[in-house]
């Protein structure tokens, strides 16, 4: 996930503190990794350094000075630019997983036992992800629904890999 674009797109609905950014990432897409304090101050430096967010204001909330930051026109510029530009697909499933398999075949171990370790995790995941989105807000029953269609497609490749290591193994012994 883009840190910066994600704030900045948070800053464009409405200025804010970085406490408030913080509180805002996190409940929507920090679920299971939330945003550092200080990597939201770090980021903000940046965006402000490259003429993406400005300080709107100072002032106290009942606690410490607070700054305020707003987008700017080049940030909501840089903004459009990242709305419009698809992400590239990424291989979810560490290429760890496939050294793990071929290196078992190599080496005589039965890469099933892999394979096997691995989907149970998966399962287990799905589970704990399925039960999770019970009573959740649809922002985050999504974010769980993308998480489970990728385990979903790591499933279909371990059944695939397992069906094929037959002739995966021949073929690296030649």
């Amino acid at each position: 996930m883009s840190v910066p674009h994600t704030l900045l797109g948070l800053l464009e609905v409405q200025p804010r503190h970085g406490y408030d950014l913080k509180r805002a990432y996190d409940a929507h897409f920090g679920h299971d990794r939330p945003l550092k304090p200080g990597q939201v101050y770090a980021t903000l430096g940046r965006l402000e350094r490259d003429g993406f967010v400005v300080v709107s204001g100072t002032g106290r909330e009942g606690g410490p000075d607070r700054t305020t930051y707003a987008v700017t026109e080049d940030g909501v510029i840089d903004l459009d630019r990242w709305f419009t530009e698809p992400e590239g697909p990424a291989a979810y499933l560490q290429p760890v997983l496939f050294a793990k398999v071929v290196l078992a075949l190599q080496s005589g171990r039965d890469a099933r036992h892999v394979l096997d370790a691995q989907r149970a995790e998966h399962l287990v995941a799905m589970r704990d992800l399925t039960a999770r989105k019970k009573d959740a807000d649809l922002d985050r029953v999504l974010a769980l629904d993308y998480a489970l269609f990728h385990l979903e497609a790591d499933l279909r490749w371990l059944e695939h890999t397992t069906a094929r290591l037959d002739r995966l193994a021949k073929e690296l012994t030649r």
